[in-house]
């Protein structure tokens, strides 16, 4: 889940029990491996050095904007031990780590730049890691000289420090579906206009309280797209700048009509 940042799949074996696959979030995920499997296949104890190892290959990946998924295993003796809400997640075999790469579109970083020129500050909010959030942010143009926080840091200030330090915050990351409906709810408080994009079920509630929202016609979801006030036909974010463009160009108008007839 967005909470957990994991998600197992269970397989009967046939010699019976079942096997449990795991992947999800790296640092999560290798904090509950106790062992790993070598390049023979085989299952050895992790070690510290071991583990530090894996943490700079994460990281290293992570630096290069690189969206890291770690896969372990684990066997269990009965189906029955097994729970929907709470899967293993400890003493779990580390299979291996993958890096994806999601490369920032051409046009966003110009779009980005057009954003921030009209007077709109854009920021990333997103599950990936801190380091591969902050990458990608700085590939876009929107994490410049401002701040790059993680959920759980944001999730631990009370109302009045989250609104403090609010203002010089570019990059939430690790952030759950409430991180952002939090956010939202901050930033109006403060008197801001907040504008929100999102394309799953979860970004609903944040989407809905938004003054603006504005989700995916592609990869977003039909209770996204209800709870939006707009859809992204393209999901593409230089549409976002081309309708805040037409939005103020009429509203424009409307006040040159208004000054004509008054």
């Amino acid at each position: 889940t967005s909470v957990r940042k994991t998600m197992a799949t269970a397989v009967a074996k046939e010699g019976g029990g079942v096997k449990v696959l795991i992947k999800g979030a790296s640092e999560v995920v290798l904090g509950q491996c106790s062992h790993y499997m070598n390049a023979r296949g085989e299952v050895e104890r992790f070690t510290e050095e071991q583990r530090k190892r894996v943490l700079q290959y994460i990281t290293k990946m992570a630096s290069r904007a690189l969206r890291t998924i770690t896969m372990a295993s684990t066997d269990l003796a009965s189906v029955d031990k097994l729970s929907p809400e709470a899967p293993p997640c400890e003493g779990l075999t580390l299979i291996g780590v993958f890096g994806i790469q999601d490369p920032v579109r051409r046009e966003v970083p110009a779009a980005v730049r057009k954003c921030q020129k009209a007077g709109i500050t854009v920021r990333m909010v997103t599950g990936d890691n801190i380091i591969t959030a902050k990458s990608i942010a700085r590939e876009a143009g929107i994490f410049t000289n401002g701040k790059a926080i993680e959920g759980g840091e944001f999730r631990s200030l009370d109302p009045q420090a989250q609104r403090r330090i609010l203002p010089s915050v570019q990059v939430l990351a690790r952030a759950s579906p409430l991180d952002k409906l939090v956010l939202v709810q901050r930033l109006k408080e403060m008197g801001e206009v907040v504008a929100v994009t999102g394309d799953g079920t979860n970004d609903a509630p944040a989407l809905k309280e938004a003054d603006v929202g504005l989700s995916m016609g592609i990869a977003g979801t039909a209770v996204a797209q209800e709870a939006s006030d707009m859809v992204i036909l393209d999901d593409n974010f230089s549409s976002i700048v081309k309708s805040v463009m037409w939005g103020r160009s009429v509203y424009d108008n409307i006040r040159k009509f208004l000054q004509f007839q008054l």
